[in-house]
């Protein structure tokens, strides 16, 4: 570890989206790791640890991006858009993607790093499969503007990453929308056996700055990026029930029309699509890219929950 941490004092990381829910983490790991870390952010968050440097600006700002990549070793880009109209998700995820890739390969960059989602597949099931083994078909404009933001990075040489539902302190979706699905849609969705990818954000930042900063590098190409054991729905639930973040699982075998039914008949904020996410198969094969970064996967995701539990608890109001 010291020969490591040696290696990663030496190397200057340029980062976007430091403030984020993953990039807040990979940020601290970075720096766990001595590496000298520049952080694009519109102005420096509160609180903010010494030890970062922070360059203001945004994704627009074409002087910025120079001044984040210039000497920098590695190129980690995080920040994206998760939601919003078209036009904010085109602004940030297909031309910032393109202006920070461009501003990298000007500065001599040699090693990219790029997060994108698996959200990428569209609709589903999918059950172990490979990168593109189906093709990309997203539904929504910030998966569909996150793919074409991929080809950007990948012309860039980037190492693109693809985790699945991200999970751990900070969670606005995952644990949320689950907490309200329950009470919309009582019972085991189809049975409980859907295989989902998911990942603990600590895990994810794990992986990210391993990729950033080890020796072997940050393999060029499309990785997915969950953890390798894909995680059951009712496994899932069952696990936030017995934290008490959840009411305990209950009720028949729903299959997944009957699903659809209930969830029409109980309107709320998620949607049929995003549900799925949940309730059927979306399970991508992971292990390659810990393999290629030589960094032990951890439990999974159901292992990080306790830590978690007070994030949720507030988040839930429970």
């Amino acid at each position: 570890m010291a020969a490591e941490q040696g290696a990663a004092a030496g190397t200057t990381v340029a980062l976007t989206g430091a403030t984020g829910f993953i990039g807040s983490e990979v940020l601290a790991a970075l720096r766990a790791r001595g590496a000298r870390v520049r952080a694009l952010a519109r102005r420096v968050p509160e609180g903010a640890r010494p030890g970062t440097v922070w360059v203001p600006g945004d994704l627009a700002d074409a002087t910025a991006l120079a001044d984040l990549c210039e000497g920098a070793g590695v190129l980690v880009h995080l920040a994206s858009r998760v939601d919003g109209r078209t036009e904010e998700c085109e602004a940030v995820n297909v031309r910032g993607a393109a202006a920070v890739m461009a501003a990298a390969t000007r500065a001599g960059v040699p090693r990219i790093v790029h997060l994108s989602t698996s959200a990428v597949y569209g609709e589903g099931p999918h059950a172990g499969i490979e990168v593109d083994e189906v093709r990309p078909a997203p539904l929504s404009e910030a998966s569909r503007t996150r793919l074409l933001g991929e080809r950007h990075a990948l012309a860039a040489g980037a190492c693109v990453l693809r985790p699945g539902l991200v999970t751990g302190t900070g969670d606005r979706w995952v644990v949320p929308a689950l907490a309200e699905l329950v009470r919309r849609v009582p019972g085991r969705w189809e049975g409980g056996e859907a295989r989902i990818s998911l990942v603990d954000r600590t895990d994810l930042a794990r992986l990210i700055t391993a990729l950033a900063l080890d020796g072997r590098g940050a393999p060029p190409g499309v990785h997915h990026a969950s953890h390798p054991e894909p995680v059951r729905s009712g496994d899932l639930i069952a696990a936030l029930a017995a934290l008490g973040l959840l009411p305990v699982p209950d009720g028949p075998d729903l299959p997944w029309e009957e699903c659809r039914r209930l969830l029409a008949a109980a309107p709320g904020q998620v949607s049929e699509r995003q549900f799925a996410l949940i309730a059927r198969d979306h399970w991508y094969r992971s292990e390659a890219v810990w393999r290629l970064a030589a960094c032990p996967p951890g439990p999974g995701p159901l292992a990080r929950l306790p830590q978690a539990t007070a994030w949720y608890r507030a988040a839930l109001g429970s």
